[in-house]
């Protein structure tokens, strides 16, 4: 469950932090108090995108962190498929955000906003405001069916997904190689023209390399040369040669002196044998390094034709004969073409099939689950006071094949005797939308391990005894889940296991939201706002308390 909210520095909140409860958490307040804000920033912590003016101090980042706790052990387990490892059955989610950017964690390691998104798909549900006008696209409910047979189609539903990947694969292979014949030969004859061209190059590898460095060597032939010269004199007979060994003849001379003068003398002997050993080495780079012009020519030619290759087939002679080999396969694939063609068609029927035969036992699944689904959902609407309705899902098969097979499927419903069975779409209340999308909640919520729902103002359109049943369905709901609701109406209040009072106050002539746990008197109070509005009599306050006597009992 989502065991603690703390929330600082966005839009109207200074600082709030609240401990919530197993079962109805109900948050109430007036219009414009910041029940939303609330709400806001969960789905923030949870990875959904903010925006920056949302900040209330803009030179001061905004903080939100959920406390998840009591987590089962299925929920675990999904979790580390995540490479998330809960702490005692727990998980902190974290993101901070500046006007430049934010910053997410999970158990106080950064991650990308997505791992949040992720993590959040396994811990709570969030029904927003207009969430049930999702009800209107018919596309929305197929994935309600699947996340109700979500224990009996998940692992065919990632087979079928990898099936059709390859067949969309195959297809497009088959569609692109197996075009225009015409064209076909023409990619025969410019391939060949290639290959030929590669061939009569006759590449080794690493010929580039020694040719561009002979070739640096032979561009700078005179300025070597030059270097080389000078060097000659500075260190041969008119330079230090004589001086060094003139050097070594005297400390030889006072060697037997001292024994140091002796390891002395014989180290600048091995100078005097080194710059010898140089010398020849000097001059026989000297004497072989002529200019040659007529090479100069064949070395240039030769690395403007590597270099041509190069920008056309890679650029480096591994990645021309890789290339090389490449073409010479594809040449080999259009010379046996028929052959090919036929290899890739039976590939794509294999594949098809492959297709066919997940997406009929996927939708097969669906079908069952849909029988289980349609007598839940009946029972949940009567519960939500539609006396008289029926229920039921339209399957058709798509044109093509999909991720999902090839099923298309539709709620239908009539919710008065004599009515036929209609799209939800031609459903106009939103009061009968809210009441929908709640009976289908509570139904997946019986199939799934998210521990905690969050429902925000799910009695749009609806007052009276409908209101009663909303309440006493959020109240079995929450036997079995968590359930956190903002709401407008006092029967729905009047169930809360916790009720928290969300209030604008004035606060260093400022105003900041504030959110308080109630106690049963104050609760009660707080409905006697709800049922009088601006005069709270003592009648009011007593029918407050009637309110909040009946709840009790109907628990």
């Amino acid at each position: 469950m989502l065991q603690n909210l703390y929330v600082k520095n966005l839009a109207l909140i200074d600082e709030v932090e609240v401990e919530l409860q197993n079962g109805l958490n109900i948050l109430t307040g007036e219009t414009g108090a910041g029940k939303s804000i609330i709400i806001d920033s969960i789905s923030f912590a949870l990875g959904e995108k903010i925006d920056k003016h949302m900040l209330r101090e803009k030179d001061k980042p905004g903080y939100v962190e959920l406390i998840f706790s009591e987590l089962s052990d299925v929920v675990c387990e999904q979790l580390r498929t995540l490479e998330i490892e809960p702490e005692d059955a727990s998980v902190i989610l974290s993101r901070k955000i500046t006007e430049g950017r934010s910053v997410a964690k999970i158990n106080g390691e950064s991650v990308p906003a997505s791992r949040l998104r992720e993590a959040a798909a396994f811990l709570i549900d969030i029904h927003g405001q207009h969430e049930h006008q999702s009800l209107l696209h018919a596309a929305k409910h197929l994935e309600y069916l699947d996340d109700y047979a979500s224990a009996e189609i998940g692992e065919l539903k990632q087979q079928l997904g990898v099936a059709y990947k390859n067949y969309k694969k195959t297809k497009k292979e088959l569609e692109e190689q197996c075009g225009d014949k015409e064209e076909l030969a023409r990619e025969l004859s410019f391939l060949e023209y290639e290959v030929a061209e590669i061939e009569a190059a006759k590449l080794c590898e690493g010929e580039d390399e020694e040719l561009e460095q002979e070739y640096r060597r032979m561009t700078n032939h005179k300025k070597i040369m030059e270097a080389l010269q000078l060097t000659e004199q500075a260190t041969g007979e008119n330079g230090a040669a004589p001086m060094i060994g003139r050097g070594v003849r005297e400390l030889m001379s006072v060697s037997s002196f001292d024994s140091e003068l002796e390891q002395m003398s014989a180290q600048l002997s091995q100078v005097e044998e080194l710059l010898s050993d140089f010398h020849r080495e000097l001059s026989n780079y000297m004497d072989g390094a002529q200019f040659d012009g007529e090479r100069f020519l064949q070395i240039e030619s030769r690395l403007d034709m590597l270099n041509h290759l190069k920008s056309k087939y890679g650029d480096s002679i591994e990645k021309i004969l890789h290339s090389y080999e490449e073409k010479q396969e594809r040449i080999e694939t259009l010379k046996n073409f028929d052959a090919y063609e036929t290899q890739l068609r039976e590939k794509l029927k294999e594949a098809q099939t492959q297709v066919e035969e997940l997406s009929q036992r996927v939708s097969d699944c669906r079908k069952r689950a849909g029988i289980s689904l349609r007598e839940k959902m009946i029972r949940a609407l009567q519960d939500l006071n539609f006396l008289d309705v029926q229920f039921d899902l339209r399957f058709e098969r798509a044109k093509q094949y999909s991720a999902n097979g090839y099923d298309s499927m539709e709620f239908l419903i009539s919710t008065n005797p004599g009515e036929p069975m209609r799209e939800l779409r031609s459903v106009a209340s939103g009061g009968e939308l809210s009441r929908i999308m709640l009976a289908l909640k509570s139904v997946l919520a019986e199939n799934d391990e998210i521990s905690s729902l969050i429902f925000d103002e799910i009695d749009t359109g609806i007052s009276g005894r409908t209101a009663q049943m909303v309440s006493q369905k959020l109240h079995t709901i929450a036997k079995n889940h968590q359930v956190i609701c903002i709401t407008h109406l006092p029967q729905i209040a009047a169930m809360a296991d916790a009720h928290f009072y969300i209030e604008k106050q004035i606060v260093d002539a400022a105003t900041v939201t504030q959110l308080h746990l109630l106690d049963e008197e104050q609760s009660i109070a707080e409905l006697g706002r709800m049922l009088g509005g601006v005069a709270i009599t003592d009648t009011v306050l007593e029918s407050a308390r009637e309110m909040k006597k009946l709840a009790i009992e109907a628990k």
